[in-house]
C-alpha cells in the first residue's frame, strides 16, 4: 500500500442532537472517492476527534472502512494521552477496518525529544498497521523535529507525516532531509493554501480540510502539479485560497467552531451534508455568519460556471 495525492482529513457529520450522523457519512466517503481522493484520513482536527467518545470514534472509522471497501486507504487517528492508550484505540479502529494509524506526541505530559521518540516506537510496536506522526504543536504542544522524524523513518517506526505544525519552513527541512536519507517517509502538508507549492518542491500529497467542501479542485490541482503543469496547479489554488475565505469568517468563535463550523456549514449549501451541526460543547454559527459564508460559496460557484 502507498500512500500519496489528496487525502482528506474526513467531517464526522452530527445530527441536531448530537449523534453521529452515519447517512451523511457513508454519502461523503462515496463523493470524496467519486472525486477522486487517494486516500481518508478519518478522525483529525476536522473530525472532532476530540470531542467523540471512543465507541463513536471505532464506530466512524468501521462506516468509514466499510464504505470505502477498500478502494483507498483509510488513515485513522488515535489521539491519547498515552503510548498504551494510543495501543489500545488504534487495535479497535484497525479491527475495524484502519489501513494505518495516525497520532500525535504524547497528550498533556512534558517529555522531550528521546522520551517523545520512545512513544512512537511503543505504539508502533503494539500495532501491525503503518503509524504516522502527527505534527500538530498548537494541540500537541510539542513540535516534532525534521531530525526525530527523518530518524524514527530510518528505524522504520513511523512511514509518513503529517503536517499542520504551521511552520513550513520546517516542512521544507524534512523534505531536504527525508531526500538525503533515502526517502523513508511520505510527507503530507496540511496547510490548504499552499499545497501547489508543497507539490512542487517535494510533498507527497496533502491532507486539507478545505477538501470536504472541494475534494475535485484538490484533486485537480494535485494531478496538474504531478503532470508538470504549474500553470493549472496554481489557478486551482488560488479557487481554493478565496474558498478558504469561509473560516475567517466566524468572529469571536474558538478555532474548531470557526473552522470545522465553517466547512460544515459550506457543505450544507453544497448538498453534501443534511445538518451543519457541531459536537458539545461547540454552539453553531449565527444566521449572519452562514449568510456570509453562503455569499463566498455561490460567488465562486458562480464564478465556476
Amino acid at each position: 500500500m502507498t500512500f500519496h495525492g489528496i487525502i482528506p482529513p474526513i467531517v464526522t457529520p452530527i445530527n441536531a442532537d448530537g449523534t453521529v450522523n452515519f447517512g451523511d457519512l457513508t454519502r461523503l466517503v462515496e463523493h470524496l472517492i467519486a472525486a477522486g481522493v487517494h486516500g481518508i484520513f478519518a478522525l483529525g482536527s476536522t473530525g472532532q476527534v476530540a470531542y467523540l467518545s471512543e465507541e463513536n470514534r471505532v464506530a466512524v472509522v468501521r462506516a468509514i472502512c466499510t464504505t470505502a471497501a477498500g478502494r483507498v486507504p483509510v488513515i485513522a487517528g488515535a489521539m491519547e494521552v498515552s503510548a498504551p492508550g494510543v495501543i489500545r484505540t488504534a487495535r479497535a479502529m484497525i479491527e475495524a477496518g484502519a489501513d494505518a494509524i495516525v497520532t500525535t506526541a504524547p497528550l498533556y505530559t512534558i517529555n522531550d525529544e528521546a522520551e517523545i521518540a520512545e512513544h512512537f516506537r511503543m505504539v508502533a510496536a503494539g500495532i501491525d498497521v503503518p503509524l504516522f506522526a502527527y505534527d500538530i504543536p498548537v494541540r500537541a504542544h510539542k513540535k516534532l523535529s525534521p531530525r526525530l522524524l527523518v530518524q524514527l523513518g530510518k528505524e522504520g517506526v513511523i512511514v509518513g507525516v503529517k503536517d499542520s505544525s504551521g511552520d513550513d519552513v520546517g516542512f521544507r527541512r524534512l523534505i531536504a532531509m527525508n531526500r538525503a536519507a533515502g526517502k523513508p517517509l511520505a510527507l503530507f502538508t496540511g496547510h490548504e493554501v499552499v499545497v501547489d507549492a508543497m507539490a512542487m518542491i517535494g510533498a507527497d500529497g496533502a491532507v486539507p480540510g478545505l477538501a470536504n467542501v472541494d475534494a475535485a479542485a484538490y484533486v485537480r490541482l494535485w494531478n496538474a502539479a504531478k503532470a508538470g503543469d504549474m500553470k493549472t496547479a496554481m489557478e486551482e489554488q488560488e479557487y481554493l485560497n478565496r474558498l478558504f475565505e469561509i473560516v475567517f469568517v466566524a468572529t469571536g468563535r474558538s478555532g474548531d467552531a470557526a473552522g470545522v463550523g465553517a466547512f460544515k456549514a459550506a457543505m450544507g449549501l453544497k448538498g453534501l451534508l443534511s445538518s451543519a451541526s457541531l459536537t458539545a460543547p461547540l454552539k453553531p454559527l449565527d444566521a449572519p455568519t452562514l449568510e456570509a459564508i453562503g455569499k463566498i460559496v455561490s460567488e465562486l460557484n458562480a464564478l465556476a460556471a
